[in-house]
């Protein structure tokens, strides 16, 4: 077997192993998932992939067509919001399908907010009570 045949084996045992990781751990480890492709590959709801360097859940099984990509599909994939963990990224409008979870921290309108609650789809000011002022005036 040569490097490369080595290589490529243990990049699609890497990827494999790597679809067990929560959301946390997989935006650490980015890079252990594969491309998008939209080659006809058979897509199986919970896998994650890469689409121009963001990470996205696969919602439902399918097998990918070229117009199907992760930012016109949005019934087939959802974007992992929190992108950094050590990074509070700007507050985005989340679905259902990709909301933010207890603990996640944004920032709103000039000021850091922390969600208090899973499955948080409101901004702080669309429902108060489900975020914790962390900062103001940043």
């Amino acid at each position: 077997m040569t490097l490369l045949e080595l290589a490529t084996k243990m990049r699609a045992l890497i990827e494999k192993a790597a679809q067990s990781l929560d959301d946390a751990d997989a935006l650490e480890g980015k890079l252990l998932y594969p491309l998008w492709s939209g080659d006809g590959v058979q897509y199986t709801a919970g896998e994650k992939v890469r689409y121009d360097d963001v990470l996205y859940k696969v919602l439902q099984n399918h097998k990918s067509q070229p117009v199907w990509t992760p930012v016109a599909a949005t019934g087939l994939f959802a974007k992992v919001l929190i992108p950094d963990p050590e990074v509070i990224p700007d507050w985005e409008q989340p679905d259902s399908t990709n909301p933010y979870m207890k603990g996640d921290k944004v920032r709103y309108n000039g000021q850091i907010y922390e969600s208090a609650i899973d499955n948080n789809i409101w901004s702080p000011a669309d429902y108060p009570a489900g975020w914790t002022l962390i900062s103001e005036n940043i």
